[in-house]
């Protein structure tokens, strides 16, 4: 790469579901959801982004289009920045039947599966060769990429550290990681805190 690249990983804004079932797919903007994706675009409108990329589910597609809009610059799915599938859970009504996995893979378990789904390794792999190529594609230049809160909150301290660290604070709808690019290394500049979340 010629130069640093800046990439802004925002979580998808706030959504509803049709059902209470799990499923991967699904997910559309709420009113606020919508003022958030605006906000999103009036918080870096000052930082000349050069494009927004985006996982291909409808709520992160939705938020990346409203803000892309905003800002003037074109959109780009990628299936890297997607959340962990739920895989054989899919259907389910349960609060939270992921927890037990997810808890491991922040512990460093990156072998455990889910069932009929991913492994934590198998996230990181995915998320950091999308991370990679779109630093390559835009050298000198911000950007902004449109993702998930769990597939965030495990796998962005991996691509800083290359290995588990204490889990982070959770992310909020918007809540966005800088990430400063330079060669094969990468720096958080700014992972917002639960407290700068709720001020927000």
């Amino acid at each position: 790469m010629r130069a640093p690249v800046t990439i802004l990983v925002a979580r998808h804004a706030d959504a509803e579901y049709e059902t209470h079932h799990w499923a991967d797919e699904g997910g559309s903007l709420t009113r606020q959801g919508r003022a958030q994706a605006r906000g999103l675009a009036q918080q870096f409108a000052h930082r000349d982004v050069a494009h927004v990329y985006t996982s291909t589910y409808a709520r992160a597609v939705q938020t990346a289009e409203i803000a892309a809009a905003h800002l003037g610059v074109s959109v780009t799915t990628r299936e890297g920045l997607r959340e962990f599938s739920v895989g054989a859970l899919s259907g389910s009504r349960a609060e939270d039947p992921f927890a037990e996995t997810y808890a491991a893979w922040l512990a460093g378990d990156l072998e455990r599966r889910l069932p009929g789904g991913e492994t934590g390794a198998e996230l990181r792999h995915r998320m950091h060769h999308v991370l990679y190529d779109i630093a390559r594609a835009h050298a000198g230049e911000t950007v902004l990429a449109i993702s998930h809160g769990g597939v965030m909150r495990l796998v962005l301290p991996l691509v800083l550290t290359a290995e588990p660290a204490d889990p982070p604070a959770r992310l909020g709808n918007c809540a966005t990681v800088e990430l400063a690019v330079d060669g094969r290394h990468w720096t958080c500049v700014h992972w917002p805190s639960e407290t700068e979340q709720s001020a927000g």
